[in-house]
């Protein structure tokens, strides 16, 4: 190394004296938005066939996960969901926000450990995989064997991040192992009772199952959460947060953000089926019931149900995303107040996601408030 190359590098303990402002700061859905992650599809592949994926998954897919693991989507859906996240990411620049975006990495490389070996999904959804709560971003210690190493993809990004001032917070990297999961789990159905299939063996969660509103954070135990994961959170972020723990009429619950999306101060969006009766905590907001979605029957949905209409991103306390071709909910918006802006993203969906699970807030311009 010469004397110029030791010249320019910081010493160690420079990283943590007079730490810049962070460039990583969120406390809300609805926070004026200014720097975001946006996924990406590149080499999206079935994920190796594994018990935790029938809780979850639509019935009618599972032959299909069960046939295709290990190899890619059709190209030509992997093509028409790109195609749209670049038209996502235009409209989110020309509305004046930074973009980001991840490094692909491979997705169909087996990898293993010392319990089980499988292969990767896709780096689409950084809304699972990374949450932020004020300069804090939080890399989340997910469920699927198929999305262990998925964090990769953004370590460019939280190296970056870090220098820049941010905290970096790693959960602890779960084993996976069978333990984990519930081997005698069985379908509740529709109407029965949830049943979760992952245990309380160590902490997993998805960053996705959680809602920022400010110091009270909303949260759902699902069939990727569990109570250890939620409590190693709260233990994490200390007494600045309160985390609410709510259960919904969903017998398959995975992701919170297409059941309950708090999209300002005071208004508030919930699934009819899913929120018969709205929490306490919600008393005084304006509540609308998300209308019905009206993708068409024969539009292909992986992993998700025709609900994922609910999951749109706002980009401030009147500006929200909306699917451009879901009239019936661009009009519910306009009516309750918001102003939407419509953008491509059927194809997009059929991978599981829509505008909110398609990004993470890296930063929104606002003060850590209660609204409650």
């Amino acid at each position: 190394m010469s004397e110029n190359d030791r010249s320019v590098r910081p010493h160690p303990s420079a990283l943590s004296a007079d730490r810049p402002k962070s460039p990583v700061c969120s406390y809300t859905e609805w926070d004026p938005l200014e720097e975001v992650i946006v996924g990406i599809v590149d080499d999206a592949s079935f994920p190796t066939w594994h018990m935790a994926l029938p809780p979850v998954l639509p019935g009618n897919q599972h032959e299909t996960f069960r046939r295709n693991a290990g190899k890619p989507f059709p190209p030509e859906q992997v093509a028409a969901a790109r195609a749209e996240l670049e038209e996502f990411v235009r409209i989110l620049e020309g509305e004046g926000v930074t973009v980001r975006r991840p490094e692909p990495i491979p997705q169909r490389t087996p990898y293993t450990t010392l319990d089980w070996t499988s292969t990767g999904m896709y780096a689409a959804m950084p809304r699972d995989a990374i949450l932020v709560v004020g300069d804090d971003i939080i890399e989340c210690p997910m469920a699927w064997r198929s999305r262990y190493y998925e964090n990769l993809a953004y370590r460019p990004l939280l190296k970056e991040y870090f220098h820049g001032g941010a905290k970096w917070t790693a959960a602890p990297k779960p084993e996976l192992t069978d333990a984990q999961f519930d081997q005698d789990w069985t379908d509740p159905g529709e109407d029965g009772p949830q049943r979760l299939v992952v245990t309380e063996f160590e902490p997993t969660f998805d960053a996705a199952d959680f809602t920022r509103c400010g110091r009270d954070i909303i949260a759902q135990k699902s069939n990727v959460t569990n109570d250890f994961g939620i409590e190693w959170l709260r233990r994490h972020l200390g007494d600045e947060y309160r985390i609410h723990v709510f259960e919904f009429n969903d017998s398959h619950p995975m992701h919170i953000d297409a059941t309950l999306v708090p999209m300002a101060p005071g208004k508030l969006l919930i699934h009819p089926e899913r929120v018969p009766e709205v929490p306490e905590l919600f008393k005084g907001w304006d509540v609308m019931a998300a209308p019905q979605p009206v993708i068409p029957d024969g539009h292909p949905l992986y992993m998700t149900s025709k609900w994922i209409n609910m999951n749109i991103l706002m980009l401030d306390e009147q500006r929200v995303i909306v699917e451009r071709q879901d009239e019936p909910m661009i009009s519910a918006m306009k009516k309750f107040g918001f102003t939407p802006i419509p953008c491509n993203f059927r194809n997009f969906n059929s991978f599981g996601g829509s505008f909110h699970c398609a990004t993470a807030d890296v930063r929104r311009r606002g003060t850590l408030q209660s609204y409650f």
